[in-house]
């Protein structure tokens, strides 16, 4: 099979093909006499589950995955694939925790208006409005669920709640009178964090997990193209072009500002 006939059956462009056979994401193809590339229907599924592998972990992850696929055993490379999948779910899980913590602070009534970005507040006026008791929202901040601000102030220092942290007590009020342990707490308050602004509304914490969707269907669709090349074993140690034995999954994204997500290798 010629490099455009691969290319038309895979989706990719003449040049996709090349750069990706070159980054290790295909094996290298056969030569011809004349010196032209011969493939084979092996590197057509690789591409395939390539671009729904992108798809779901990102280009650079996914270089790495098949990489690190197709230079080990099968063992070793079914690991890789339900390493895959496990992040994937614990990406949904958190944000599953992000939307319960948010859902919460949406049920409860313990303010009159959603606080604005200039809002912020002591520590007084804070447990007066979630109807707390102040060695409340120190305990809150020793156990890691609110994180205040410190100001210097004439009698030294204070703490000073800004829009985040008055978020996180929100969240860990309405939590703890639900019924929420700390340890439960904790982890729905460290997923907003990481979430960042994705956390500001349930309407963006929905699209978030519409797209973890998308992303782990994309997975799945990978799963039988790469399950094939996982049992027909390891190829060459040497044929990425340029390097030499396994390459560990994930451990580096140094090629990401070379081949970023939308690239031509992507």
């Amino acid at each position: 099979m010629r490099t455009s006939a691969v290319a038309a059956a895979s989706g990719y462009s003449a040049q996709q093909v090349l750069d990706l056979e070159a980054l290790g994401v295909i094996p290298a193809a056969e030569r011809a006499p004349n010196g032209y590339r011969r493939f084979s229907d092996a590197h057509v599924r690789a591409l395939r589950a390539y671009r729904e592998l992108a798809h779901a972990v990102g280009p650079v992850d996914a270089r790495h995955a098949m990489r690190e696929i197709r230079l080990t055993a099968p063992g070793p490379g079914a690991a890789v694939v339900g390493g895959l999948h496990a992040r994937l779910n614990g990406e949904r899980e958190r944000a599953l925790a992000a939307r319960r913590a948010l859902a919460a602070v949406r049920a409860e009534a313990a303010t009159d208006a959603e606080p604005v970005d200039a809002d912020s507040m002591t520590i007084t006026e804070l447990s007066h409005a979630l109807g707390v008791k102040a060695s409340t929202l120190r305990f809150w901040e020793k156990a890691g669920l609110v994180a205040p601000e410190r100001v210097t102030t004439r009698a030294g220092t204070a703490r000073r709640y800004p829009l985040a942290a008055i978020r996180e007590a929100r969240v860990t009020a309405a939590l703890r009178a639900g019924g929420h342990r700390i340890p439960d707490v904790r982890e729905a308050v460290a997923a907003l964090r990481g979430l960042g602004d994705v956390s500001r509304s349930l309407a963006a914490l929905d699209a978030h997990l519409d797209a973890l969707t998308r992303r782990t269907l994309a997975l799945l669709r990978a799963g039988a193209l790469l399950a094939e090349i996982i049992e027909s074993g390891p190829g060459p140690a040497g044929f990425i072009s340029g390097e030499h034995g396994s390459i560990p999954l994930l451990t580096s994204i140094s090629d990401a500002s070379q081949n970023p997500p939308g690239s031509s290798v992507t």
